[in-house]
């Protein structure tokens, strides 16, 4: 996805939402600002080997600058991504989730979600893309994709269960594209926060590599 793109006046930020989750533990979801680089590079450094190659398809030892920049200095416009934090002491960042419309097909737009891995589990990724999802469609998108290692198999089990067709990746039989068709009507997307899977973070599109 190129990064070539006009910046768009920045949105107003919304107020954030309280989600409670199993074990009565809680979040707060709320738009990502630039203020956040360094709650996104902790949250990064707490991620597992496993789980950051899975987010990112390589091994990241940390954000690069160059990197971190892209992840947070977002127009939530075309750009649109949430942090949830945590209802603990210091609100640390405990996952990530965002979409980013092409702009030239803006009826189209890449997803990525990354869930911490103490919290994964607790549904929190079903409920991130549910909510994804959502937002999207209300925006006019009408087709929401993300990359999906195939080794993967919660992760692409997770997105069967969200009504993702499964498609072959063109870079090769390493991953699988998941594709979210965003009709008008209500999608079987629902929100539920019991997903006993540990697969509740995604996968992380070439564009934010």
């Amino acid at each position: 996805m190129s990064t070539a793109v006009g910046r768009p006046a920045r949105l107003a930020q919304p107020a954030g939402e309280t989600w409670a989750l199993p074990g009565g533990r809680g979040v707060r979801l709320r738009p990502l600002t630039a203020a956040d680089a360094g709650a996104e590079q902790a949250f990064f450094r707490g991620l597992s080997l496993d789980s950051r190659h899975k987010r990112f398809h390589v091994g990241l030892r940390e954000l690069s600058p160059a990197l971190l920049a892209l992840l947070t200095d977002v127009d939530q416009r075309l750009h649109r991504a949430w942090v949830a934090e945590s209802l603990q002491p210091g609100r640390p960042v405990v996952a990530d989730a965002r979409y980013v419309r092409d702009a030239h097909a803006p009826e189209r737009a890449e997803f990525a979600v990354a869930v911490a891995d103490d919290w994964q589990g607790l549904g929190l990724g079903r409920r991130l893309i549910a909510h994804l999802a959502a937002h999207a469609r209300q925006q006019g998108v009408q087709a929401l994709y993300g990359d999906v290692l195939a080794e993967h198999r919660r992760m692409l089990a997770l997105m069967r269960d969200q009504g993702a067709r499964l498609t072959p990746h063109p870079d090769g039989p390493q991953l699988v594209r998941a594709v979210l068709d965003l009709a008008p009507a209500p999608s079987s997307i629902m929100p539920a926060c019991d997903d006993s899977s540990s697969a509740a973070a995604c996968c992380w599109p070439p564009y934010w590599r």
